[in-house]
């Protein structure tokens, strides 16, 4: 199935709004949010800093940024015109912070125009990601940061053993919202070519065991997937989804995806 989040633009405004508040509720997470600060602080920013958010969606980590110790301005692109609007409205009170509807594969700005660029979430859904770090590369500054953080969604697993059920749930849902579960195996490698110098990569565990609200959310898509698919029918999706919240009554759900962020300078410019 292709990448939901690929394809947002050819949604229907309803799915666009239900997409939209997927990504608020995931920027609300403690966990999530925890990740991404660890994942900001290993970013030297320089006084004054230019920041680009590609993939921004609708600016829950741009609005971070925004209060980011040493950032300036912020500016949060997205190829989505109905998750810009959103970022617009949520980001209203933030002088700092400007929008642009633009895809990240082909940004509308001068080179070396940036002293960070930030992905956030945004590779993996991205079909030809070096085209994007291209562009990273394009628009910083000489000694300029590029600063990835995504989910190795590989790992992604509702799984207490061999052939649960609501594994195929998660599988199915990664299937139709990711390009490539694949890409944080490969991202090192596509930095390199792309002209940057590693820093740091390293691994983050986002886990649910009491409430489950982000990985309910994964299962309940991949029922619905399956379902829609005429993989299941009506009956098993409802069993699916209602096996999942026994077992956070029970007090037996387990959730987790490894999530991966990597920091990269572009090279100084020579004396």
């Amino acid at each position: 199935m292709p990448d939901v989040w690929a394809t947002v633009t050819d949604l229907d405004s309803s799915m666009q709004e239900r997409l939209a508040g997927v990504l608020e509720a995931r920027g609300a997470d403690p966990q999530q949010q925890a990740m991404r600060r660890a994942f900001l602080s290993g970013i030297d920013f320089p006084e004054g800093a230019h920041v680009v958010d590609v993939g921004c969606g609708t600016g829950v980590l741009t609005r971070m940024l925004a209060r980011w110790p040493n950032v300036d301005t912020v500016v949060g692109v997205d190829p989505a015109a109905s998750l810009i609007r959103k970022a617009q409205v949520l980001a209203s009170d933030l002088a700092n912070v400007t929008f642009n509807e633009a895809d990240g594969r082909s940004l509308p700005f001068g080179g070396e125009a940036f002293d960070v660029a930030i992905f956030d979430s945004t590779l993996s859904h991205v079909p030809g990601p070096e085209r994007a770090l291209a562009e990273a590369h394009r628009i910083l500054r000489p000694a300029g940061w590029l600063a990835v953080f995504d989910g190795d969604y590989a790992t992604a697993t509702a799984a207490l053993g061999d052939h649960d059920p609501l594994q195929t749930c998660v599988t199915a849902m990664m299937a139709s919202s990711v390009n490539d579960r694949w890409l944080i195996r490969r991202l090192c490698a596509l930095v390199r070519d792309s002209g940057f110098e590693l820093v740091s990569f390293r691994s983050h565990g986002f886990s649910e065991t009491t409430g489950g609200a982000y990985m309910l959310s994964v299962v309940d898509r991949g029922a619905d997937i399956l379902c829609a698919s005429g993989s299941i029918g009506e009956e098993t999706a409802a069993a699916l989804k209602a096996e999942a919240r026994h077992r956070v009554n029970a007090g037996t759900f387990f959730g987790h995806i490894a999530y991966t962020s990597l920091i990269a300078r572009k090279p100084a410019a020579l004396a």
